[in-house]
């Protein structure tokens, strides 16, 4: 046996493990790129609005859940632009808010705690949205 499997785990996994663990496999780079920096922010957020430390709350841990859904599901696949300038906004109303509320108070934040994402994301922002036709965006419904 090697030294790493004989080693034991010292504990409860801090909140980053268990977010990499949780965390869904995406097409590309970009899309797991995008996933980790949504990650950490909802975890700033939460660690400070909801007073955790070691894991999410139930809140926090749905709206992370939502948000992967979205990624996986995104129409735009490796091309997706930032949310921000995406013409198809696909978030539920009122998970948008709480997507704004994180990203309001974890932005700002993220240059300190994570720089590298930080400068990707921003870095991402310069990106071209994919053209979508009026009738792409607005699917009828029957």
């Amino acid at each position: 046996m090697t030294r790493m499997e004989t080693t034991k785990s010292p504990g409860p996994r801090p909140a980053m493990e268990e977010s990499r663990a949780a965390s869904p496999s995406f097409a590309g780079q970009r899309l797991a790129r995008e996933w980790q920096t949504i990650a950490a922010m909802v975890r700033c957020y939460c660690e400070r609005h909801h007073d955790t430390k070691a894991a999410l709350c139930p809140e926090c841990r749905e709206l992370l859940a939502y948000a992967a859904v979205r990624l996986e599901r995104c129409r735009f696949g490796a091309e997706k632009p930032v949310c921000v300038k995406c013409p198809v906004h696909c978030y539920q109303p009122t998970r948008r808010e709480q997507v704004k509320a994180v990203m309001r108070y974890a932005g700002p934040r993220m240059l300190w705690r994570h720089p590298i994402l930080s400068l990707r994301h921003w870095l991402d922002g310069f990106r071209k949205a994919p053209a979508v036709a009026d009738a792409e965006a607005f699917p009828p419904t029957s």
